[in-house]
């Protein structure tokens, strides 16, 4: 939670990013409110036991919603579901405006990279969000230690600077610094 705040605050995408790792993390611990306290919650340090109480319940509710919104196995929720509409919107408006050219610039360079990834991938999704799964499946095969190509480490990391972009973008129109009208 206190991870969580801090991202939602400073960086959309690297937040977006450890929701959807939390996600998982409470999968595996199969949605037992005791485990993750256990393995996750107990290892952290907490200024008093209210915070500890702030986190634990906060835990607890991600696991409700997951089992409300029936992503016991897989998906997302909808709130994490709900900020990529909000930045696909947003990616809609930086490039129909003329406000952000090295957004545009960066975008039009990686739009290639996109629609490979897009043919590899089931139909109907964003480029943003085709961006996040990439990001996030390549998070993966690194923490799991498995061979990644120099091709994929180059998309990686021109995508990575894309989503920089969009993050410090949509933060500076969140806090009144861009306006795209």
């Amino acid at each position: 939670m206190l991870i969580a705040q801090s991202l939602r605050k400073s960086n959309i995408v690297e937040y977006l990013l450890y929701m959807w790792q939390l996600e998982d993390l409470i999968r595996a611990f199969q949605l037992d409110i005791d485990l993750v306290d256990k393995q996750l919650i107990s290892q952290m340090k907490f200024a008093d036991d209210q915070q500890h109480k702030q986190v634990y319940e906060w835990y607890e509710s991600l696991i409700e919603m997951m089992r409300l919104e029936n992503v016991i196995e897989k998906g997302h929720l909808q709130i994490n579901k709900n900020i990529i509409v909000e930045l696909d919107d947003f990616h809609v408006q930086v490039i129909a405006s003329s406000k952000v050219p090295a957004y545009n610039a960066k975008y039009l360079h990686i739009l290639p990279m996109i629609n490979q990834l897009r043919m590899k991938s089931e139909a109907g999704l964003s480029d943003i969000e085709l961006c996040f799964n990439f990001q996030y499946g390549f998070l993966l095969l690194k923490m799991k230690g498995q061979e990644i190509s120099q091709q994929t480490q180059q998309t990686q990391v021109e995508i990575a600077k894309f989503m920089v972009l969009l993050s410090k973008n949509y933060h500076d129109h969140q806090n009144g610094l861009l306006e795209l009208e």
